[in-house]
């Protein structure tokens, strides 16, 4: 995905750079047909004329197109991301419907089978029939991770608890999810964005940094959705540029905090764990519909 962004970043600046040449070209020219045209009486004067029209209409094409491309990175990014979200619901699809009915009816398959097998055969079916549930369960955690259809109808902090509880079962870490107003009324791209930090951030954290305590805080603030995650894990250095530095999570994190016009702040040093600050700003359209949720609570 940033490899991509970055292509089509470059290939902007390289039509810009030529855009600037054919100006300066058709500038050159211009010059150089007033000073024949002051000099000699041998150069028409609609050659001037159409010289100087040619200036007038690339000068007016590159303020066009300056003008248009002053916010194209941000519009590439915020597409990419809806590309992103967009494939991920897709094969999420796929798993569920077409590899989870697969892995179901070779479920059902093994099952009549180790009911017509003989003794000596029935361990062998066992772990068959065992791989094959295990195997179907994977494919289900997947398929919620890359599409978390709860987000509809349980809201943020159920989808985030069941999240967290599903992901750090088997593990020695302690988690805590604290949230003490009602998130009612988020709206779904908000929602889906504080998922998906907290999902990296979390994934993160059992990938690098052994840590043994996990605090995730939602608030519902006058200005927005805050999210605070913290860790006593190992911690490392935040990159300035984290796409650039090949810390690709902390880049998609901040690409989704500025398709919202929000604020993150990564706080982070070598052994001294890791603390994630996010805040999503209400909508205009929102601010009403959020202050009201506040005065019912």
């Amino acid at each position: 995905m940033y490899a991509s962004l970055k292509s089509l970043i470059a290939r902007s600046v390289s039509r810009r750079n030529g855009r600037w040449l054919t100006l300066a070209l058709c500038l050159c020219t211009a010059l150089a047909s007033l000073w024949i045209y002051a000099h000699s009486a041998r150069l028409p004067l609609t050659l001037l004329v159409l010289n100087l029209a040619t200036l007038v209409a690339i000068a007016l094409q590159h303020w066009r197109a300056r003008k248009s491309i002053k916010f194209q990175p941000q519009e590439l990014a915020d597409r990419l991301l809806q590309v992103q979200e967009n494939e991920r619901h897709r094969l999420s699809r796929e798993l569920h419907d077409d590899i989870g009915q697969l892995l179901t009816a070779a479920k059902l398959q093994s099952e009549w089978l180790k009911r017509r097998l003989p003794e000596e055969l029935q361990d062998q079916c066992s772990v068959l029939c065992s791989t094959l549930n295990e195997t179907l369960a994977k494919v289900r955690d997947v398929s919620a991770i890359l599409n978390p259809r709860q987000l509809a109808s349980l809201g943020l902090e159920a989808s985030l608890r069941a999240h967290l509880l599903k992901t750090l079962e088997n593990t020695k870490v302690n988690w805590s999810l604290e949230c003490q107003q009602r998130l009612s009324g988020i709206p779904e791209e908000m929602a889906v964005a504080a998922f998906r930090i907290t999902q990296e951030a979390v994934t993160n954290m059992l990938r690098h940094a052994q840590a043994r305590n996990l605090l995730v805080r939602l608030q519902r603030l006058p200005q927005g959705l805050s999210l605070n995650i913290c860790d006593d894990g190992l911690g490392f250095s935040p990159a300035i540029n984290p796409g650039l530095e090949g810390q690709r999570g902390m880049a998609g994190m901040s690409e989704r905090i500025d398709q919202l016009g929000g604020t993150l702040s990564i706080n982070s040093q070598p052994g001294k764990g890791t603390r994630i600050e996010a805040l999503f700003p209400w909508a205009p359209r929102a601010l009403e519909r959020a202050s009201s949720h506040k005065v019912l609570e």
